[in-house]
């Protein structure tokens, strides 16, 4: 791990220059050294990009989705998300973090690939992270820049155009099917594969999960097209453990890149607590004393687990340190894995599909596999999580049985609760299916008409650098507002 950090410092420096190096290349090439760094140190760096680092993590993730999607509540005022303010810079972390890294080293190690003549297991892994790190940047804030780009070095295109969401989605999913074919039995990337090991049947596997989650997207959109594509790929071979968790491995150092996030977070923040609309859910949940601790005494007695109202204040809350907060003990450590997605919520969207008529066999069957991964997947991901045993998710089944009078409910609250610290997914799959049923706050100083926001704005900055592209996203997409819907969420 510590050859892997000093590779990404050493990309950071090269994916930092830009233009004003151009045509010293023959001057600068030392005939004794590789020309090229290896793909396989980039991949590595990619993903520890993707996971992110503490300042998205913070703003895009829990400032703004978590409490949105009532995981988590806070009564700090720059916790802008639980009221609806307004902060553009905490809004647009993601893009302002993705787009000059993520992005533009997915793209770089495409094309050295490209150039390499590699066609192989690498390029296939390769474009499915690309097609991740493109989903949560669309799914976030709607039409983006994705077919041109990250090509400001490669190709010159500084201005770069914001394709639709529309046309950005049917190439996510000609994308992922072309790459799960390209994936063969073994991969060079070896150790430099953060997230599978170099498993590349893991990664097919979740080439193809990710297919379904795209596909699900357009349910309310493209009702056929998300039927078809979702058929697809349950047939392709999807997740069928909690093996084949698609997640990133952090470590406690040394250097900041290699923590997680979230643990970053939670090391400087001190202000958020769970959402009273998770507690009350969870009450009966085998999880909630894993995933929820008191602040005041670190206690998990399900009676010492309160929940924070979303919308609270300094005025209405005197003593935040009565309700419970992410269990630190457990789920808040630098050293935890980076969830992308589960085979709980693979079995979800598998019942949810036989709930529709999509698809043959037992919704309630795919829903008990669901809560029963989602339960006990924490010991997997968490090193203090204490084992949920098949007794006691059976005792919790057999008191809330699938109705499918309900089903796309029960399945779409359960997504929810499986998502805590997924909060892009969980903001997104809210969007798309309604559930759970959530109460917006009303803060006098909300920017939404006392509506749950629908996106993330775009960067102001656009406005002025790519003017002409980013005039004709407005005009396509709508008003640069939170309340304005991405094309999936119409």
């Amino acid at each position: 791990m510590k050859k892997i950090v000093l590779t990404i410092f050493a990309l950071s420096l090269v994916f930092s220059s830009c233009e004003f190096d151009k045509g010293f290349e023959e001057m600068n090439v030392n005939p004794a050294k590789a020309s090229q760094i290896d793909v396989g140190n980039k991949f590595a760096s990619v993903i520890l990009r993707t996971s992110g680092g503490r300042y998205e993590n913070w703003r895009a993730s829990l400032i703004y989705q978590s409490v949105m999607i009532q995981h988590l509540s806070s009564t700090a005022g720059y916790w802008s998300g639980d009221r609806y303010f307004r902060n553009t810079g905490y809004a647009t972390s993601l893009w302002d973090r993705y787009y000059p890294s993520a992005v533009k080293e997915i793209e770089d190690i495409k094309a050295q690939l490209t150039a390499e003549g590699n066609s192989g297991s690498e390029m296939g892994m390769t474009r499915i992270l690309r097609v991740f790190i493109y989903s949560r940047l669309s799914d976030l804030h709607g039409d983006i820049p994705y077919s041109e780009a990250g090509q400001g070095y490669i190709n010159g295109i500084l201005k770069p155009k914001y394709d639709a969401q529309k046309d950005i989605y049917a190439d996510f999913l000609k994308e992922l099917e072309e790459a799960v074919a390209q994936i063969g039995s073994s991969t060079t990337m070896g150790a430099s594969d953060l997230i599978f090991q170099g498993d590349t049947a893991k990664w097919k596997a979740w080439g193809n999960s990710m297919m379904l989650r795209l596909a699900m997207r357009l349910s309310k959109v493209d009702a056929a097209t998300s039927k078809a594509w979702a058929v697809k790929a349950i047939g392709a071979g999807t997740m069928t453990s909690n093996a084949h968790i698609a997640m990133i491995k952090h470590t406690d150092g040394p250097e900041g890149i290699n923590k997680n996030g979230h643990g970053e977070v939670f090391q400087a923040d001190g202000n958020g607590r769970m959402s009273k609309t998770f507690v009350d859910f969870m009450l009966d949940d085998p999880r909630l004393p894993i995933l929820a601790a008191r602040r005041s005494d670190k206690s998990t007695a399900i009676a010492d687990l309160i929940g924070m109202p979303n919308g609270s204040t300094g005025a209405t809350v005197s003593d935040t340190s009565i309700y419970a907060e992410p269990n630190r003990a457990v789920i808040t450590g630098t050293d935890a894995p980076m969830v992308l997605q589960t085979y709980a919520e693979v079995e979800f969207m598998k019942a949810e599909a036989v709930q529709r008529g999509w698809t043959s066999g037992s919704a309630a069957t795919h829903y008990d596999n669901g809560v029963k991964a989602a339960m006990q997947m924490l010991s997997g991901l968490y090193t203090n999580a204490a084992a949920i045993s098949d007794a006691q998710v059976a005792t919790y089944l057999a008191a809330k049985p699938y109705d499918a009078a309900k089903g796309l409910q029960m399945i779409g609250e359960q997504y929810w609760a499986s998502t805590l610290f997924n909060e892009y997914e969980a903001f997104s799959n809210w969007r798309r299916t309604g559930f759970p049923v959530l109460i917006p706050t009303n803060d006098p100083g909300n920017v939404t008409g006392g509506t749950i926001p629908r996106r993330l704005i775009y960067p102001p900055g656009e406005e002025s650098t790519n003017a002409e592209n980013f005039a004709a996203a407005i005009a396509r997409q709508g008003p640069n507002e939170f309340t304005t819907r991405v094309w999936w969420d119409k």
